[in-house]
């Protein structure tokens, strides 16, 4: 069962109202359902709007920021039951990865892009089986996900790398998914 869901999401307050509106019902559903948020640790975003309503529906808030941005000012200590700082950008997802059992990726930017590829690609070498679910808000990654498909039309990846993720289009339908994902059930055939 999972317990502790990563959620990558976008730090900006420039967005539609409809991806705090996803991010927000995302984190009220995993609350009520007893998951907790391992975030990365500001009030700022579709990342706060999601772990805000975490905690509004009885969940808990991990927190894990760099000293960088720490020392900017943006973190939330004080709203987290545990918060962590790292030394910079990899500690951080290291430091994710290791407090969470699956992952979902809201709409964000650069570093979400970032963020949910190498947690694709560990799941590809067998480091770990964790459900990662992209929540396309809008049809966000639609064109991502065109890119994804690409990937694996030009023999660039096998096939079955469609398996290590999930494309979610509602928050209901994260939290259904990842409710029902068994690790031990996950299969990838980890050949190149």
């Amino acid at each position: 069962m999972v317990k502790n869901i990563c959620v990558f999401a976008s730090s900006s307050n420039l967005l539609d109202a409809v991806f705090y509106k996803d991010a927000s019902d995302l984190g009220f559903l995993l609350g009520k359902k007893g998951m907790n948020i391992v975030y990365g640790g500001s009030r700022l975003g579709a990342m706060y709007a999601c772990a805000g309503s975490v905690q509004n529906a009885g969940g808990k808030i991990i927190g894990v920021m760099p000293q960088r941005l720490y020392d900017y000012g943006v973190g939330n200590p004080s709203d987290c039951s545990e918060f962590y700082i790292t030394s910079g950008m990899r500690e951080r997802k290291a430091k994710m990865d290791e407090l969470s059992d699956a992952v979902v990726a809201l709409a964000g930017g650069f570093g979400t892009l970032e963020e949910i590829s190498e947690m694709i690609v560990q799941k590809q070498l067998g480091y770990n089986s964790k459900p990662i679910v992209l929540l396309n808000t809008n049809g966000f990654y639609d064109n991502l996900i065109k890119f994804f498909n690409d990937i694996t039309k030009f023999n660039f990846a096998k096939n079955d790398t469609k398996n290590l993720y999930y494309i979610a289009n509602t928050p209901k339908e994260a939290v259904e998914y990842l409710e029902k994902y068994d690790p031990a059930k996950f299969s990838f055939s980890g050949k190149f």
